[in-house]
């Protein structure tokens, strides 16, 4: 499928300059919030520190904490250097797989081994929950890229067809919402061009349905049963595959862009705790393009808009000031307008580590 749409995208010519600047051209008019009454505003636990950081194999700006992890690097408010940085920083990335392979938990305590005690008594009691991680790459795409492997092998797991037919159903809404937000007509060439460059722009009305349908086809091929079934290894190894795990990754993100310009009044004042800039100025800057990063408004959005429960465990420094450090986690359960069927909203069935800049996987006991 993901073939075939590359070579229907190719096809399709704009007839416009290929040399764009970056960014997604969307012409959306803003439109008002829905009716529903928004998710618990509670306040979301946040890392102490203001800075990311993220340990090997994911490159991130963990030098900061010279003293965690031994990198020797000064603050970098320079725009040159933080350029240098970030070049550095995705050339390092793309030498890490989209998703790694399941390890055990103490993998995880040996990069601290000469790190924070209050990091390592930390992991430690994380093993007293869990029982193996999977790593994700360092490329601003890993929530995403870790809520679609998580969650795929959860309908792996459990076979739990009741659960697809009621994801496939909000997934028609998604597009229903996204065809009325104007998505289904822009032309967005550098999304495109950061998986496999075209030399010009790409217009296709029907991104969306594209987009929509290789995770369909995923989400399918979980359950078994059917000629096209896969395994565990096929799901990582298709997740793998940047032809597929950048196109999910891509509907994700649309996903979420209309998830918050839907209900613009409700995440009008996250927003402004993370910017000065208005609800679509920021889905046009954070969400829509590839290889931003996520924090909680990302989270609600798309757990609302599919109606999937996320927990989050913080593995931060936070609660340095006791003397028994504690694991912060947030369980991100959809708004009742985001199903119909509440009682599969309470338990999550996506569980991620979050270092601050980087999500990775987490395994229950």
């Amino acid at each position: 499928m993901a073939a075939e749409a590359e070579a229907s995208v190719r096809k399709r010519k704009a007839g416009e300059d290929a040399d764009h600047g970056s960014g997604v051209d969307v012409h959306v008019e803003a439109v008002d919030s829905a009716t529903a009454e928004p998710p618990s505003t509670e306040e979301i636990p946040k890392s102490s520190d203001d800075t990311a950081f993220n340990s090997n194999p994911n490159p991130s700006e963990s030098f900061l904490f010279e003293d965690d992890y031994g990198y020797s690097c000064s603050c970098v408010d320079d725009g040159d250097i933080m350029k240098q940085y970030t070049d550095i920083r995705a050339v390092e990335a793309a030498k890490i797989p989209y998703l790694g392979d399941k390890e055990p938990l103490s993998s995880l305590a040996a990069e601290f081994q000469s790190g924070s005690p209050i990091l390592q008594e930390k992991i430690k009691l994380l093993g007293e929950q869990y029982a193996a991680i999977r790593r994700t790459r360092g490329d601003g795409n890993c929530f995403y890229r870790g809520f679609m492997y998580s969650y795929l092998e959860h309908i792996l797991d459990a076979q739990d067809k009741a659960e697809v037919d009621r994801v496939l159903s909000n997934i028609e809404q998604c597009r229903k919402t996204l065809q009325f937000l104007g998505y289904a007509d822009f032309t967005f060439e550098d999304f495109f061009s950061c998986i496999h460059p075209l030399e010009e722009n790409t217009l296709y009305p029907e991104a969306i349905l594209m987009l929509s349908q290789i995770f369909i086809e995923q989400l399918e091929s979980v359950l078994q049963g059917s000629e096209t079934s896969i395994s565990h290894e096929e799901l990582l190894k298709r997740s793998r595959d940047q032809s597929i795990s950048d196109y999910v990754v891509m509907f994700f993100r649309f996903v979420t862009a209309g998830e918050i310009r839907r209900r613009a009044e409700f995440f009008e004042p996250f927003v402004a705790g993370l910017s000065n800039m208005s609800v679509n100025q920021f889905v046009k800057a954070s969400v829509e393009p590839m290889g931003e990063e996520s924090d909680h408004v990302h989270i609600i959005a798309l757990s609302d808009a599919l109606g999937v429960p996320i927990r989050v465990v913080y593995l931060d420094r936070s609660s340095c000031d006791s003397s028994s450090p504690t694991i912060n986690h947030h369980d991100f359960i959809p708004s009742s307008s985001s199903s119909s069927a509440s009682d599969h909203l309470t338990k999550s069935r996506v569980t991620l580590l979050y270092r601050p800049g980087h999500y990775d996987i987490l395994y229950p006991n």
